[in-house]
């Protein structure tokens, strides 16, 4: 059964740090483009992090040089360090995961990350 479970969300003041997880079950991680995306209230959701099946990451110009994406694929996991935290940053985040051997999206149900100023 395909399922992918996200946390590591929460509050965390301006400047500090998170990690987000994501394990990703059902057999589906690889080959796959593995994402992390967001949603503030009241806006559409939006691409934040990217990485392909061969470790290619590309990154939403608004977090670029902040947050990292990365994948073990032993393991069932993708991640999302994010540092120098901003408020923009507060939004559900959610990990989503495009197989190519399915030819299918799936996505997790999204953890909150608040960044108080």
């Amino acid at each position: 059964q395909v399922r992918l479970e996200e946390s590591g969300g929460g509050l965390v003041q301006a400047g500090g740090s998170l990690r987000l997880s994501c394990v990703v079950s059902g057999g589906i991680i690889s080959p796959a483009v593995l994402g992390w995306h967001r949603q503030a209230s009241g806006n559409q959701r939006e691409l934040v992090a990217r990485i392909t099946t061969d470790g290619l990451a590309t990154y939403a110009d608004s977090v670029a040089g902040r947050f990292t994406i990365s994948r073990d694929n032993d393991k069932n996991m993708m991640f999302l360090q994010m540092n120098s935290l901003k408020p923009d940053d507060t939004a559900v985040y959610f990990c989503n995961v495009f197989s190519y051997s399915r030819g299918e999206d799936y996505w997790g149900k999204g953890t909150l990350v608040t960044v108080s100023s």
